[in-house]
């Protein structure tokens, strides 16, 4: 199978999680969308609150019912995709879309966060070869960098000085170089007292289930 229909298994497997009623926060990236698209066509009567500006469109060409999160403080469950899932802890690295801090908004605030990867995304130790986006803001971003890399970590501006990538809350997104991260919780902590750090791509103890397709078929990780 390629990835393209791995995404698909997943994601289908994810959406099996929600029920009419539900008030349902939508991630972003590639098999998320994949998901909102699988879950409109189920026609069920729920709720979405969307993580990004496109899932919201997607969400809304679609036909879904969309909330924010002011209007709904607690979710019944998120589903969202992931960059890299540690096996074990099920912690996760997230932010490649470029969405990390209202991904990480809405599942915290989420009963159960549901993500749905190919098992390319599996790894024994996060970091590596996948890079830790972190979000920054966008004055004094080359002293934020600099306090980056104090850290131990190797930081380039997402789309570089000319075009940098902004985000929907108009940030900035340092790309993070960095081997594998023996202490997922101690670096999540150390970078978020960074001053100009804003959020961090890492998700600490927020997955409750993940759905990893392979060439073997869909297997349910629990947390």
């Amino acid at each position: 199978m390629d990835r393209e229909a791995l995404k698909r298994a997943a994601a289908a497997r994810a959406i099996e999680e929600i029920a009419d009623g539900m008030v349902v926060g939508l991630g972003s990236g590639s098999t998320a969308e994949i998901a909102v698209e699988l879950l409109a066509a189920r026609r069920l009567q729920v709720v979405c609150v969307p993580t990004s500006e496109r899932t919201a469109q997607l969400a809304r060409n679609l036909g879904l019912a969309l909330a924010t999160l002011d209007e709904h403080p607690q979710l019944d469950l998120v589903i969202d995709g992931a960059d890299q899932v540690e096996r074990g802890t099920l912690n996760l690295v997230k932010g490649l879309g470029g969405a990390l801090l209202r991904e990480k908004i809405v599942a915290s605030a989420a009963r159960r966060m549901i993500v749905m990867v190919d098992d390319s995304k599996l790894v024994d130790r996060l970091g590596g070869g996948t890079p830790l986006p972190v979000e920054i803001v966008a004055y004094g971003w080359r002293s934020t960098l600099g306090r980056l890399e104090r850290s131990g970590l190797q930081p380039t501006l997402r789309g570089g000085i000319e075009r940098p990538f902004v985000t929907d809350g108009g940030n900035r997104i340092a790309d993070c170089s960095i081997a594998a991260i023996e202490d997922p919780a101690g670096l999540e902590s150390e970078l978020s007292g960074l001053v100009g750090v804003i959020e961090t791509g890492l998700f600490i103890g927020l997955a409750s289930r993940v759905i990893v397709a392979g060439a073997r078929g869909v297997e349910v990780i629990e947390r």
